[in-house]
């Protein structure tokens, strides 16, 4: 019956059988067997359906909220559980940035290795995510401002550069004012619902907000990469995700005198008065990882830079 229950849970999350079933690993068929099994012990019908669209019936939205509730408070057993048999338990949700493909994915591989009784499953990508809306139990990101709902871990404040290739800036000229950019390609990360794309750059010791555009935009950070390795165009990136461009030469800094501002790196979970075992253990590896990783990538350009000193953890 449990199953039954996160099953119609994550079927009202994901608004769809499909992408529930998607989510937990089963068929749609098998969360809709689930739900009508629900539907025949309640003796209602918890969704109206039809072949375009599903909502929840009055009897449904009811249930949902203490169906929830109920699921909260099991997690929380489980997480006691765990926490007095020190062995963490179930599963957990992560959505980290594109740079997951790196950093994240060896951090997943290596928690199951150290916690097998733990599936892990990674959402990549590039946007902001709703944590509590998406399911998921941590999300690595970029923060720009602190959310009260959320506990934060700090990697690091990640240092940011304007950069493109040689070839780029000799066939189209070296931007000398952040205005120049007009005249540029800017390859554009794109994320749902974009309409205007805008740098964050500095100017006279502020912030400005500079209007860019380009004929190439992506929703992954990688295709942008591949995409200034390509010449195509001026690219927005964390120094650490292309240091051995920058210390090679294949790629060179542009307008550094109007440098983006740093952004902070951080792993965040939801607030909660017991984090879940399995959620802290996994924080806790992906900043320690997290942090030699960035020392590493940075070490790369060598005597180009000096490497900032890594935070001490705040958590």
């Amino acid at each position: 019956m449990l199953e039954n229950f996160r099953s119609f849970a994550r079927a009202v999350e994901c608004g769809s059988f499909s992408e529930a079933g998607r989510r937990m690993r089963v068929s749609a068929n098998v969360i809709s067997q689930r739900i009508q099994a629900l539907e025949t012990h309640l003796g209602c019908r918890l969704f109206n359906r039809t072949t375009r669209n599903m909502g929840l019936t009055e009897q449904g939205r009811i249930f949902y909220d203490h169906v929830i509730d109920a699921l909260h408070t099991i997690d929380m057993a489980e997480a006691n559980i765990g926490e007095l048999g020190a062995m963490p338990l179930g599963s957990i949700r992560v959505a980290p940035l594109g740079l997951g493909r790196r950093l994240v994915a060896a951090t997943a591989a290596a928690y199951r290795d150290i916690h097998p009784k733990i599936d892990v499953q990674l959402r990549l990508s590039e946007r902001r995510l709703d944590i509590i809306a998406e399911s998921c139990d941590l999300a690595l990101q970029f923060v720009t401002y602190a959310d009260s709902s959320m506990i934060m871990r700090k990697i690091a404040d990640a240092e940011r550069v304007l950069c493109a290739t040689p070839d780029y800036i000799e066939r189209m000229g070296m931007p000398m004012t952040p205005a120049d950019l007009a005249n540029h390609q800017c390859l554009l990360l794109r994320f749902p619902g974009s309409r205007e794309f805008r740098w964050p750059l500095s100017q006279d010791g502020e912030e400005i907000s500079v209007p860019i555009k380009g004929s190439l935009d992506a929703d992954d950070g990688d295709v942008l990469t591949t995409w200034a390795l390509d010449s195509r165009g001026i690219v927005l990136k964390p120094v650490f995700e292309i240091a051995d461009a920058l210390a090679q030469g294949r790629l060179v800094p542009v307008l550094t005198a109007n440098p983006p501002p740093p952004a902070t790196l951080a792993v965040l979970y939801p607030t909660r008065n017991l984090v879940p075992l399995k959620v802290k253990a996994f924080a806790d590896l992906l900043v320690e990882r997290g942090r030699r990783y960035l020392a590493t990538e940075l070490a790369r350009l060598g005597p180009l830079r000096s490497v900032p000193p890594l935070p001490e953890d705040d958590a």
